[in-house]
């Protein structure tokens, strides 16, 4: 199974992660089940960067990604989405 991901985004980060080799499944609990654990991993891996932004970047709906869950993400996406908002309303008043 490999992850499909946008043509044009760099996926080299995965070599370096610390859940290689982790048990995928850690990552996607089941509803309402702790992710201490992924995010532990997560902790001080040096992609964990990259990791969050390809999960954000592809619209990654389940597990931990970049040490964040799927409800931390949307919360970005959100915040995304009013600076970009804000941003465009003072290009079109200035």
């Amino acid at each position: 199974m490999g992850i499909y991901a946008k043509p044009d985004l760099d996926l080299s980060w995965q070599e370096f992660a610390n859940c290689l080799g982790v048990d995928p499944d850690l990552f996607f609990p089941e509803r309402g089940a702790s992710t201490r654990e992924a995010k532990e991993v997560c902790r001080g891996c040096v992609v964990r960067d990259g990791c969050l932004e390809y999960a954000l970047q592809n619209g990654e709906k389940f597990g931990i990604w970049g040490g964040m869950s799927e409800r931390e993400r949307r919360r970005i996406r959100r915040q995304r989405a009013l600076i970009r908002a804000e941003e465009q309303a003072e290009e079109q008043s200035a």
